[in-house]
């Protein structure tokens, strides 16, 4: 193993908090990995980890050793990417919610893996808050205003939002011509992942976001629970348009106040302030500009 691949390694380690962890993510035996790091530490004539049953850090000196391994392999790595010839390769690990994947990503996912062969991916589905780096996770999508973060993030796309209801629900509660109506209507209460909070309905009017909560019957926590309900016929929801197009084309679902429409809700790329973008990563997030560009049929939007 030669010195880069010996920091690859670490740094690897230290963002794991595990040799095991890290021996996997490289295709590495972990006896590999042990003696590579006991040979480094050997050579440098310090300590850099600090081992426990639980769980393995870097000493000082191993943070400072990280920060100077994770500038030099990110500019060896930028050097490689500036041949032409030179095509991203390794296990590219990014999280991001099922049914947004599953629209927009996974149908596009063959061409990209066909553009870029040394590529492995590994998708996680989920809505929760990821430590990028100590699960070893690239990059995550994610939908919705972002809060303070180490990350980074990018937007790339804006998606456009609906409120909707069932035929059966509209009949029984009447439909409303303003949000000034919606009294005596319920919604089905979706609740904040960050917070565990009821997240209020929104209209634009005169310019202006008017926040509106309803009392709900039932409350979730996953947009698909939210859209059966509705279907249901259980109440008022507000979802991304694409989540439900199909429903309001086949007439499973009405739009209700469509002249007082949700804010739009942004799409973001998060990645680690720690690093700079690896040639995978960056590849990878180009290409999500491009599929998400071409859905403007489905409620996207520039951002």
């Amino acid at each position: 193993m030669d010195r880069f691949e010996t920091m690859r390694l670490f740094v690897r380690i230290v963002e794991r908090r595990s040799f095991t962890l890290a021996a996997s993510d490289l295709n590495l035996p972990r006896s590999t990995a042990t003696q590579a790091i006991k040979r480094l530490e050997t050579r440098l004539g310090v300590r850099l980890l600090q081992r426990t049953t639980r769980q393995v850090s870097p000493t000082l000196d191993g943070e400072a050793y990280h920060r100077r391994c994770v500038t030099i392999l990110s500019d060896v790595e930028d050097a490689e990417a500036a041949f032409v010839d030179a095509r991203p390769t390794g296990l590219l690990r990014v999280d991001m919610h099922g049914i947004l994947a599953r629209t927009f990503v996974l149908p596009a996912l063959p061409d990209f893996l066909a553009l870029y062969p040394g590529l492995r991916m590994h998708i996680g589905e989920g809505d929760r808050w990821v430590d990028l780096v100590r699960e070893g996770v690239d990059c995550v999508l994610r939908v919705g205003e972002l809060g303070d973060s180490t990350m980074v993030a990018r937007r790339i796309a804006m998606l456009e939002e609906v409120t909707c209801a069932s035929p059966a629900y509209v009949e029984r509660h009447g439909q409303p011509s303003s949000p000034d109506d919606l009294q005596g209507h319920q919604a089905i209460g979706f609740l904040s992942s960050a917070t565990g909070a009821m997240i209020p309905l929104e209209f634009m009017v005169d310019g202006e976001v008017r926040y509106v909560t309803l009392p709900s019957t039932v409350t979730v926590t996953g947009a698909e629970t939210n859209t059966d309900l509705a279907l249901l016929g259980l109440g008022i929801v507000q979802v991304p348009l694409y989540h439900v197009a199909g429903y309001l084309a086949e007439g499973r679902l009405m739009r209700l106040l469509p002249d007082y429409p949700p804010t739009p809700s942004p799409v973001s790329v998060l990645y680690p302030h720690s690093r700079q973008l690896s040639p995978r990563v960056r590849v990878f997030i180009d290409w999500l500009v491009s599929v998400f560009d071409t859905s403007e049929e489905q409620g996207v939007r520039p951002p």
